[in-house]
């Protein structure tokens, strides 16, 4: 039997189980998926010992990613641009690490609004985090011209924006609403509006009818700035795809078969947001 993981501090919120558990149950295959619980200084020493302890690979979450990248042979660009690491895997032995957060987030739009990349002559992307880093890395790689980065903290958005060069613009928070005016793209890769976080107070009545509303936040699945733009008339995609693209790389490395993000899965998810209510 084939044993994959999820390794995070905390853990014991992790939905991957769930999935995981569903495909493997949906192919037939005789496998596990667990999550384990790994304090930041016990992590290298868990790695090292995946395969004494039956492991053939499993998923990395916070506050991992980083140190993943450092442990691992990294030949993702992906990985390599972004310094984190969210699926790892053993060829022989040898650790290997890739990040397929980017994957996920463009995935999630591609099935839920297609041709949403058509035209993306200015995006306008809020925060500056971890989450902020995949988002504009995806939206470069499918050919965003403009994008500006809004972030409470000025200076956070302006290292993320010499990073990735010219074509990201930092901007102080204030002034994200003005910013809003002819956008094609609107990302919320913020915890603001997110269950027992205060919402994202921001108007969206600059945002022509035309415009993309998404947010990587799935508890709740609207979440008040979706709700916002769904009563504008605007299109919206959930976060939920995002966490269910993401996976399916590492199934497919660990398990063998490629497994599809079904309505039957995302309704399998959404029945445990509800009875878990977070």
């Amino acid at each position: 039997m084939k044993r994959a993981f999820v390794v995070g501090y905390p853990i014991s919120h992790s939905r991957s189980p769930l999935i995981h558990s569903f495909w493997l149950a949906e192919a037939g295959i005789d496998g596990s998926y667990e999550r384990v619980a790994v304090e930041p200084a016990a992590f290298p020493e868990f790695v090292r010992t995946l395969e004494q302890q039956g492991f053939v690979g499993g998923n990395v979450t916070v506050p991992h990613k980083e140190e993943a990248f450092r442990l691992a042979l990294v030949d993702d660009p992906v990985a390599r641009d972004l310094h984190a690491v969210n699926t790892l895997w053993l060829e022989g032995d040898v650790l290997k690490g890739a990040n397929t957060d980017v994957m996920g987030f463009l995935a999630n739009l591609d099935q839920e609004a297609k041709g949403w990349d058509g035209r993306l002559d200015r995006v306008v992307v809020l925060g500056a985090g971890g989450a902020s880093r995949a988002v504009l890395y995806g939206l470069l790689q499918r050919g965003a011209a403009e994008i500006l980065l809004a972030n409470r903290t000025f200076e956070r958005a302006q290292a993320l924006a010499h990073h990735f060069g010219p074509r990201v613009k930092p901007l102080a928070w204030e002034t994200a609403e003005a910013a809003m005016v002819g956008a094609d793209l609107l990302v919320n890769t913020t915890s603001l509006g997110m269950k027992g976080q205060p919402p994202l107070d921001l108007s969206l009545s600059g945002l022509p009818r035309t415009a993309l509303v998404t947010d990587i936040v799935y508890v709740p699945l609207e979440t008040p700035l979706l709700a916002k733009a769904r009563a504008l008339g605007l299109r919206t995609v959930d976060g939920l795809g995002m966490l269910l693209h993401q996976a399916v790389p590492g199934f497919e490395r660990w398990f063998g078969v490629k497994p599809l993000v079904s309505s039957q899965l995302r309704a399998l998810i959404l029945a445990d947001i509800e009875k878990q209510g977070t």
